[in-house]
């Protein structure tokens, strides 16, 4: 079964690139086919968004992690992973 993860970022990004958030991802060792991002300056604009888009790259199982950059710019998660189908 295929794996997706979005990622929603809350607060304020602080001037990160596209980059920054593949750079910051890629460092995590998430073990999924696709993770995709949501925030309001990068990614998918909602949640809704980017489920319909890994749907449609045939991932079963998808879930759904808040995120945010901390002070020393790593990614930091919080609250539940929320699992949307799969």
């Amino acid at each position: 079964m295929k794996k997706g993860i979005i990622l929603y970022f809350t607060g304020d990004k602080k001037n990160k690139s596209d980059a920054d958030y593949k750079t910051a991802i890629n460092t995590l060792n998430i073990s999924a086919d696709m993770v995709e991002i949501v925030s309001r300056d990068t990614g998918h604009f909602s949640i809704s968004d980017a489920w319909w888009f890994l749907t449609s790259r045939g991932m079963q199982e998808i879930i759904c992690q808040k995120a945010c950059f901390n002070q020393t710019g790593r990614i930091e998660f919080f609250g539940e992973r929320l699992r949307l189908c799969g």
